[in-house]
């Protein structure tokens, strides 16, 4: 007769399927900033539109401050 050895029962923890905006009642609000920066698409959508903007108003204040030339 073989017996097995007890384990000592551990209290199961719940699974939740809540959202960080709805769990944040018990830990605080979530800071607005800190919401967009979670959006992983607006991450990428940033990384192309603050580039693309930098450097065109680059180019154009080097456009505006470059002199004529003066032709031979």
């Amino acid at each position: 007769m073989s017996e097995e050895p007890e384990t000592p029962e551990t209290p199961e923890t719940p699974v939740t399927t809540e959202t960080p905006e709805e769990s944040a009642d018990d830990t605080g609000p979530i800071h607005p900033l800190q919401k967009l920066l979670d959006n992983p698409w607006l991450l990428l959508a940033l990384g192309f539109v603050v580039p693309f903007l930098s450097y065109t108003v680059w180019g154009w204040v080097e456009l505006l401050l470059t002199k004529k030339a003066e032709l031979p």
